[in-house]
């Protein structure tokens, strides 16, 4: 899950990316960090309601360059709504990926 370079900068780590890294070794699958940007950097959605959080997160990604790939996955760390997983695959798909699994640590 791409954050916001403002977003990266407080936080100092994308805790979604740590994951991916550890998921990408164990599993002996390649990830990546460059195919996909978030430009939008969007309000904290933790006091948003779903319709909300649909709203704050349009448009927030952008494709950077082709993908080959016609299946791919998105890590994220916790998935409340899925207003964010959802957009992010939305993206992809626009950049022709016909599958996209999203696999997360926790619900909400």
């Amino acid at each position: 899950m791409p954050l916001h370079p403002q977003r990266y900068r407080e936080r100092g780590f994308n805790q979604s990316l740590e994951i991916a890294k550890i998921v990408s070794q164990l599993l002996k699958i390649p990830y990546s960090t460059t195919h996909c940007q978030r430009i939008k950097n969007t309000a904290h959605q933790i006091n948003l309601t779903g319709k909300q959080r649909e709203q704050n997160i349009k448009q927030a990604f952008k494709l950077s360059m082709p993908i080959k790939h016609k299946h791919i996955v998105i890590i994220d760390d916790v998935m409340t709504t899925g207003a964010t997983a959802n957009e992010l695959a939305k993206t992809f798909k626009t950049g022709g990926v016909k599958r996209v699994d999203i696999w997360v640590c926790s619900r909400r």
